[in-house]
């Protein structure tokens, strides 16, 4: 078996749901930091109807991979909810990501939340843990017990953020708690997110 073949079949295989209204920031820096780490991100439309085109809370549209019927059929490394209203809601109302959700949670699988979803998509469901944090609205905060003030929660198989100020911090640690602190370390340091006094390792551009 060729080495490329190798590098494919150990590819973190990473689910971002999305939807009308969700959050753009979230989403894209999501996305692209995890695509750094080395993962195989594939965003996933929760729409009515197949519709994969999502026009977020800010009016950019985005064109999914795939819908989330066939995201459900496959084993997924890590789910990362992005924010963002009613994008939450309609992950909230999508009986399929939940369920989806729920089997990642129960396998004790990472699954991860920022903004509005931890309090409206994931906390109705049963899905949060005390202690997580979310977006600091009051409406939002009353949802989870103890929320957290801090930007970037983990509690074992869950991590929570707080909006697309924290995102790239929320990114970060999802990919450090897939891929381990060193290639954490170095993804931030190329991304210029830390300084140590040493030279980063700069990708190929």
């Amino acid at each position: 078996m060729s080495s490329s073949s190798n590098i494919q079949e150990t590819k973190k295989k990473i689910l971002v749901p999305i939807a009308d209204g969700s959050e753009e920031i979230e989403t894209t820096c999501i996305q692209d930091t995890l695509v750094r780490f080395g993962g195989d991100v594939i965003l996933a439309s929760v729409n009515g109807s197949g519709n994969l085109i999502c026009e977020m809370s800010r009016g950019i549209k985005i064109l999914a991979d795939q819908t989330i019927d066939d995201a459900s059929k496959k084993e997924w490394d890590c789910i990362v909810l992005p924010g963002g209203m009613p994008g939450a809601e309609h992950m909230r109302d999508c009986k399929t990501l939940i369920t989806l959700l729920k089997k990642q949670n129960n396998e004790g699988k990472l699954y991860a939340a920022i903004c509005a979803s931890p309090a409206v998509a994931l906390a109705p469901h049963g899905l949060t843990k005390k202690g997580a944090t979310c977006y600091p609205a009051p409406a939002f905060r009353d949802a989870i017990e103890n929320a957290s003030d801090d930007d970037v929660v983990t509690q074992e198989n869950l991590v929570t953020s707080q909006g697309p100020g924290t995102s790239l911090k929320f990114a970060l640690q999802i990919g450090e708690q897939l891929y381990g602190k060193d290639k954490a370390d170095e993804i931030a340091k190329a991304m210029l997110v830390i300084d140590d006094g040493t030279d980063p390792t700069l990708p190929e551009w």
